[in-house]
């Protein structure tokens, strides 16, 4: 299949929204066909997540209250980065340490993954990180966490069964589950 013929071309940016998180962005674009169109996107610095577990095979999850789908979620731990260009492994050993004050002996990472390709540029860099150590949270002043351990195979379930709806956390833990043959 030639995937040029589905090519857009970017042509024109405007910035609409300087947010602190995302960007808003207007692209015009040359679609295949030669006509232009108007695309929205959230431009986003970048993230990186973590399935964290733990020698007993125990996987550390955080609660949080998520305002934008109102309700609370669990999620593996994860964040922004801190500057463009930052090493995403630095981001994923630093969001494991804010949020859940542990430390990892072992990295591996799983995969890239687009959060929302239709409008948003956003990646995340998802990691598996094994060999823990305990040490004290520091998450930031504007973010309240719930840390809770279990099973990696329970927290699957609860994928498969739509009890665990946040992507990143969904696609990690499958991958880390087929990594580690639980």
């Amino acid at each position: 299949m030639d995937d040029s013929r589905l090519q857009e071309t970017l042509l024109t940016k405007e910035v609409v929204f300087p947010g602190r998180i995302i960007r808003l962005e207007h692209w015009q674009v040359r679609l295949p066909n030669g006509d232009t169109a108007l695309r929205e996107v959230a431009v986003h610095p970048g993230a990186s997540a973590v399935v964290a577990v733990d020698d007993e095979g125990q996987v550390i999850l955080v609660r949080q209250a998520r305002i934008a789908v109102d309700r609370l979620t669990w999620e593996i731990p994860a964040g922004k980065f801190d500057h463009p260009g930052e090493d995403p492994l630095v981001c994923a050993q630093r969001e494991l340490s804010e949020e859940t004050g542990l430390s990892a002996d072992h990295w591996d990472k799983l995969t890239v993954m687009d959060t929302t390709p239709g409008f948003c540029n956003e990646h995340i860099h998802l990691y598996l990180a094994t060999g823990l150590h305990a040490g004290a949270s520091h998450p930031d002043e504007d973010e309240f966490v719930s840390v809770s351990r279990m099973p990696l195979k329970e927290a699957v379930s609860h994928v498969m069964d739509g009890r665990f709806r946040d992507g990143k956390t969904c696609m990690a833990l499958l991958m880390a589950a087929r990594r580690l043959g639980t």
